[in-house]
C-alpha cells in the first residue's frame, strides 16, 4: 500500500483507553511522505461525524458526508491498522489542516 500525506484512510483504532477516539474510522495521514515510506508507523488525525466547532477540529466533506478532522487526537499508529485508502483531502482542506496544526502545536 502506497501511503501518502493527506490521504484519508480507514483505520482500526482499537484497542483504545479512556477518552481516545475508538472504532474503525477514517483518519487523515499527517506524517510526511519520507516517514510514510521508511517507517512502519505513521501519524494520523482521526475523523468523526459528530463534533462541535472546536478550534482544533476541521470540517471536511468526504464521501458525501460532513465530518471533522480531530487535530486534538493525533496519534502514531502501525501501518497494519490501515484497512484501505478512501481518498484525499482537497487543497483547501490541506491548507486549513496545516494552519490548525501550526496554530495548535507551534507557538
Amino acid at each position: 500500500m502506497d501511503i501518502k500525506q493527506y490521504q484519508i484512510v480507514l483505520v482500526n483504532l482499537e484497542p483504545t483507553i479512556g477518552s481516545e477516539i475508538k472504532k474503525v474510522r477514517p483518519c487523515v495521514i499527517i506524517s510526511p511522505n519520507e516517514i510514510n515510506k521508511y517507517l512502519r508507523t505513521i501519524i494520523v488525525a482521526p475523523m468523526t461525524t459528530t463534533s462541535r466547532k472546536y478550534p482544533t477540529r476541521i470540517e471536511v466533506k468526504h464521501d458525501g458526508k460532513i465530518g471533522w478532522i480531530v487535530v486534538d487526537q493525533i496519534r502514531t499508529i502501525d501501518k497494519q491498522r490501515i484497512i484501505k485508502i478512501l481518498g484525499r483531502l482537497s487543497n483547501s482542506e490541506i491548507k486549513e489542516l496545516k494552519s490548525i496544526i501550526k496554530e495548535t502545536f507551534v507557538d
